[in-house]
């Protein structure tokens, strides 16, 4: 298994074809843009002149490594000749069904296809194939090159074979593969995304600020980075994509996302990627001006 399909190359989609190219593994980058995919390359290339500035690798390795990646706005040319296809498109269960539909079509039957999903059902996700027992989620944690976590999910028929053979790889790639079951939210999102609405909530009732909620959660429970922050930087949109499955899947009040979380998403505010969330990153990406509306 060392030629390697990934589909999407935004943020995490270039962090997981970044990461195995580093490690030796050949790699199909799919989108179907080509200036997402030249985007993606950038950040690639972007994040390894980091690694070499911080001499955590050379030269050679980088070049090593974007020789490994491969661009390909096709679906069916960029699956052919892999053994593992790892999906991470859009947190849009539509979209991911379709793509697992073609997937089964396009690719061998030996073929495993993971999912990088952070929510969506693994065994509704292979339920859209006739190879269930080789669909697994493959959940890494952003920044993929950097974060040591991959958050193995086996659904419903995931086979011990697939499992094993998923876990080995995360390994090889110097990550910590953690086995959890298919319930909705897994579990990092499960306690994660619950956390984040409640600091939402939080400054919705007016019991604190922005920077007031990160601080206590920073200074006060050892967090690296507050939750408010953590938002911004997973991206509001996605966060609100989270809660709703688990809102559906459970029907629990306490997964209902804050009002506040739905009309910023709503009017744009997503956090880094649009600028602006609880924070402004008009001048800078890092977190050191709130956003006026909370001022």
């Amino acid at each position: 298994m060392k030629n390697i399909a990934v589909i999407g190359a935004g943020t995490m989609g270039n962090g997981i074809a970044h990461t195995f190219a580093q490690f030796g593994y050949k790699v199909n980058l799919i989108d179907v843009s080509e200036d997402n995919l030249s985007k993606g390359l950038a950040t690639i290339t972007k994040n390894l002149d980091r690694m070499i500035a911080k001499e955590k690798i050379s030269e050679s390795e980088k070049i090593n490594t974007l020789d490994n990646i491969t661009k390909f706005t096709s679906l069916e040319e960029g699956v052919k000749s892999v053994g593992l296809v790892v999906e991470a498109a859009t947190e849009n269960e539509k979209l991911k069904l379709q793509i697992f539909k073609d997937l089964d079509q396009f690719c061998s039957d030996e073929v495993i296809l993971a999912s990088n999903t952070s929510s969506i059902s693994i065994t509704k996700i292979a339920s859209v194939t006739k190879r269930a027992d080789k669909v697994i989620g493959m959940h890494f944690m952003n920044p993929v090159p950097i974060m040591k976590l991959v958050e193995i999910i086996r659904g419903y028929s995931t086979s011990n074979e697939t499992t094993e053979t998923i876990m080995e790889l995360s390994k090889a790639l110097k990550k910590v593969p953690t086995e959890v079951n298919d319930y909705p939210g897994f579990v990092a999102n499960r306690i994660l995304m619950p956390m984040i609405n409640e600091s939402v909530e939080t400054l919705y009732n007016g019991v604190a600020g922005v920077e007031e909620i990160d601080t206590v959660m920073k200074l006060g429970m050892a967090h690296p980075m507050g939750p408010l922050q953590l938002a911004d930087f997973i991206g509001l949109d996605v966060c609100l994509s989270i809660l709703e499955v688990m809102y559906g899947g459970f029907k629990n009040p306490k997964y209902a996302p804050c009002p506040l979380l739905v009309n910023m998403v709503q009017a744009g505010k997503l956090g880094v990627k649009s600028g602006e969330g609880f924070y402004d990153y008009s001048e800078s990406r890092k977190a050191e001006k709130v956003s006026a509306q909370f001022k």
